[in-house]
C-alpha cells in the first residue's frame, strides 16, 4: 500500500469538498470514510473553514501527515453533490489507489460551467424576484432587475480592479447598488428605492454561511463555527456601510 498516496488522495479529497462549502462535520467523516474503506483503522482528520489537515500512522508506527490550505471560496452545490457522490462510491467499491486519485483531481474539471453572461443574468433576476415579495411594482422590478445586473458586473469584472478583498468588494457592490436605486427612482424607472435597495442587496447578503455556522456550533465544531460567523458578520457590515455610502452619496442628486 502507497501511504503517501492514499493520504495525498484523502487530503484532495477533502480540499474539494471544503473547497464546495461543505459544513466541518461533512469533510472529516468523508476524509475518515474513505481512509477507513482503504484500511487505515485510526486516521486523524481536522479541518477548520481555510485548512484541512490528515494524519495516517502506517503498520511500521511512522506518522504521516498532509496539510491543504483552501483559500477563500462560497458554496458550489454540484461540486459538494460529485464529491459526496465519489466518496460513497470509493468506499463502496474501493478501486486502485491511481484509478480513484484520477477520479478525485479530475473533480473540479468535470463541474459544467456558466458563461459569465449567465450568470450575470442570474444576478438581475434574483433582485427582480424579490422585489414583488417586498411589495414592490413593476416599475420596481425592473429597476431592481437593474441594479442587480450592476452588482453582478462589479462582482463578476471587478475583481482585476478591486481585488481579491471581500469585504472592500462587498462594501462597494452595496454602495452602487444603493445608488443606482437612488437615480433610478429619481429618473421615474422605480417608485420606491428602499424596494429596490432591499432587493439588490439580497444577492449579497450571507445566508448560507451563517445557516453553516449555526449548525456547525450546534455540532460542537466551535472554532469553525465562530470563525463562519465572523465572517458573516464582516459582510452583513461591508453591505450596511457601503448601502450607507451609496445613500449619501445618492442625495447629493
Amino acid at each position: 500500500m502507497d501511504y503517501e498516496k492514499l493520504l495525498n488522495m484523502a487530503a484532495e479529497l477533502g480540499y474539494q469538498l471544503m473547497y464546495s462549502g461543505a459544513e466541518i462535520y461533512r469533510v472529516e467523516e468523508s476524509v475518515r470514510r474513505l481512509l477507513h474503506a482503504y484500511g487505515l483503522p485510526s486516521p486523524e482528520v481536522f479541518a477548520i473553514p481555510n485548512c484541512i489537515i490528515v494524519s495516517v500512522s502506517t503498520p511500521d508506527g511512522h506518522p504521516i501527515t498532509r496539510m491543504r490550505r483552501v483559500p477563500a471560496h462560497g458554496t458550489d452545490i454540484e461540486l459538494l453533490e460529485r464529491c459526496n457522490s465519489l466518496c460513497r462510491r470509493l468506499c463502496t467499491e474501493t478501486p486502485p489507489l491511481d484509478e480513484a486519485q484520477a477520479l478525485i483531481f479530475a473533480l473540479p474539471e468535470a463541474i459544467p460551467r456558466h458563461s459569465p453572461h449567465w450568470v450575470l443574468l442570474g444576478y438581475g433576476l434574483a433582485p427582480a424576484f424579490f422585489a414583488p415579495l417586498f411589495g414592490g411594482g413593476l416599475r420596481d422590478t425592473a429597476a431592481s432587475f437593474l441594479c442587480g445586473l450592476a452588482v453582478g458586473f462589479c462582482l463578476i469584472y471587478g475583481r482585476r480592479f478591486i481585488g481579491a478583498n471581500s469585504f472592500f468588494r462587498t462594501a462597494l457592490c452595496s454602495a452602487l447598488a444603493a445608488l443606482l436605486a437612488m437615480l433610478l427612482a429619481a429618473a421615474g424607472v422605480g417608485r420606491n428605492v428602499d424596494v429596490v435597495t432591499i432587493s439588490a442587496l439580497m444577492v449579497l447578503v450571507p445566508g448560507m454561511a451563517l445557516t453553516n455556522a449555526m449548525r456547525e456550533i450546534m455540532a460542537g465544531d466551535t472554532f469553525s463555527g465562530l470563525s463562519r460567523t465572523a465572517d458573516a458578520i464582516l459582510t452583513a457590515s461591508a453591505i450596511a456601510l457601503g448601502a450607507a455610502a451609496g445613500q449619501a452619496a445618492g442625495s447629493f442628486f
